[in-house]
Order: structure tokens, then C-alpha cells, then sequence
């Protein structure tokens, strides 16, 4: 096992020499959520004299929006840290070393929690500093709905990664796409229930539904769903295995169809 944990976290430090060697992948992480938070930010300042209720539809809106970049930033960060051992030509590489499937995916997955972490951080603070709302006065349950939104862009990025690796590069746009699809039954920025029934079903069958109605809760009336966050927990659990299990599929498919060391810009 130590072996193991050795060669994930070489993983992880390749992709750290990666960001120290161009700040600009960093910058790119942090400046899309800034953008969208600025936009968003001073639209709910535009509107707030307007009407009383908009004086919490900002927090909702702000809310919404930081809880979403988790999923976003988190499928991106990891389908990046995949795309680049592919752009560089060196995932076959990898996997003639003693490096096993399942390392390099908790390497990636490592990698890519780092990099959410470096993006959203900055911008949480840019919200408190430039429109007084802070995303950490959701107190505790922030840990559950951030845990909870990584496992399952992870499992995203893990099925859309394994689908680059068998398919190749052709199949980058479903990495940068897949998230979003699923943004209209998430309810980021409308309650669950303004959705036809049948919408409601599959919204209902993803953590993401849980987690902004638990969110609006908390700012509304001040009470924390415990049993739905526990669906949620759950749910992401589910999905991330199902993620991983995809990830190893397609890699085996890769590897009998002998495409591993043909990937490259």
C-alpha cells in the first residue's frame, strides 16, 4: 500500500510542476468563477432597491452560484489533470510503469480537489470582500454540500475521462459539456418544484437537487435537512463508483484496443 500511495502522490506532484511552470492554468481556474461571481454580484446590487424580496434572493443567487462552480470547477479540474498526461503524450507512459488504473485515477482526483480548492477559495473571499455575503455563514452544513458536489463532479470527470481515453480526443467536448446538462435539474437557482413532475423525478435522482434545496433552506428559513443531505451523501457515493467503474472500463478497452499509446496532441 505504501508503493501505492507513492506513486499517486508522484501524480499529484507532476501536476503541481505542471501549475508552477504555468501560473496561467491557474489563473484560468479562478478567473471564470470570478467573472460569473462579479456578473452576479453586482446584477443582485443593481436590483436589491428595487423590491424587499431581492434582499435575500442575492444571498440565494450568490449562494447558488459558488455551490455550482464546486461542480463545475471540480469536473473541469479533473478532466483537465486527465487531458494532460494525453495532451503531453504521456498516458501510455504511465500505465507501462507500475502505476495501476486506480492510482492514477485517485491522482487525478487529488489533483483536481487541489485545484478547486486554489480557484474557489480566492472568489468566495472576492464575494465577501466586494458584495458583504459570505458563502461560509452556511456554517457546517458548507462541508456537507461541498463533499458531497465534489464526489459527484468527480464522478463525472472520471466517466468523460475514461470516454476521451477509448474514444480519443474527438470526445473532449462531452468533458467540457457533460456538467451542464445537468444544470437545469440541479435547481441552482430555482426550486426544485417549479419543474414539470417527470423532471422532478430525475432532479430527485441527483445529489445536486439536495444540496441547493438544502441551501435555500438554510437562507430561508434557518433549518438544516440532515435526512436530505444524507440521500445526497449517499447518492454521490453511488455515482462516484459508478464513475470509477466506467473509468476502468473504458481504460480496459483501451488497453485491448492498443489506443493507450496513440493519444497526443
Amino acid at each position: 500500500m505504501s508503493g501505492s500511495a507513492e506513486r499517486i502522490w508522484a501524480l499529484v506532484m507532476r501536476h503541481i510542476q505542471i501549475w508552477r511552470s504555468s501560473v496561467m492554468r491557474l489563473i484560468d481556474s479562478i478567473y471564470w468563477p470570478a467573472v460569473q461571481m462579479v456578473m452576479w454580484g453586482f446584477l443582485t446590487q443593481y436590483l436589491l432597491p428595487q423590491a424587499a424580496f431581492v434582499a435575500q434572493a442575492a444571498g440565494v443567487l450568490l449562494s447558488g452560484l459558488l455551490l455550482w462552480e464546486i461542480v463545475v470547477r471540480g469536473n473541469l479540474s479533473l478532466s483537465i489533470a486527465f487531458l494532460e498526461e494525453m495532451w503531453s503524450r504521456n498516458l501510455g507512459h504511465l500505465f507501462v510503469s507500475p502505476i495501476r488504473s486506480w492510482e492514477m485515477a485517485t491522482g487525478i482526483i487529488i489533483a483536481a480537489l487541489l485545484r478547486t480548492l486554489l480557484g474557489l477559495v480566492p472568489v468566495s473571499l472576492m464575494a465577501w470582500a466586494f458584495f458583504g455575503y459570505s458563502v461560509y455563514s452556511l456554517g457546517l452544513p458548507l462541508v456537507a454540500f461541498f463533499a458531497i458536489l465534489q464526489m459527484f463532479s468527480w464522478s463525472i470527470g472520471l466517466a468523460m475521462s475514461g470516454l476521451v481515453m477509448r474514444v480519443g480526443q474527438s470526445a473532449e467536448s462531452f468533458a467540457w459539456a457533460a456538467v451542464f446538462i445537468l444544470m437545469p435539474v440541479s435547481g441552482v437557482y430555482y426550486p426544485i418544484s417549479v419543474l414539470p413532475q417527470w423532471l422532478q423525478v430525475i432532479a430527485y435522482g441527483l445529489p445536486t437537487a439536495y444540496v441547493f434545496e438544502g441551501m435555500r433552506s438554510i437562507m430561508a428559513d434557518q433549518l438544516v435537512h440532515w435526512d436530505s443531505l444524507a440521500i445526497a451523501f449517499v447518492l454521490s457515493v453511488i455515482y462516484l463508483v459508478i464513475g470509477f467503474q466506467i473509468f476502468q472500463w473504458f481504460f480496459r478497452s483501451s488497453r485491448r484496443a492498443g489506443t493507450l499509446l496513440g493519444q497526443g496532441e
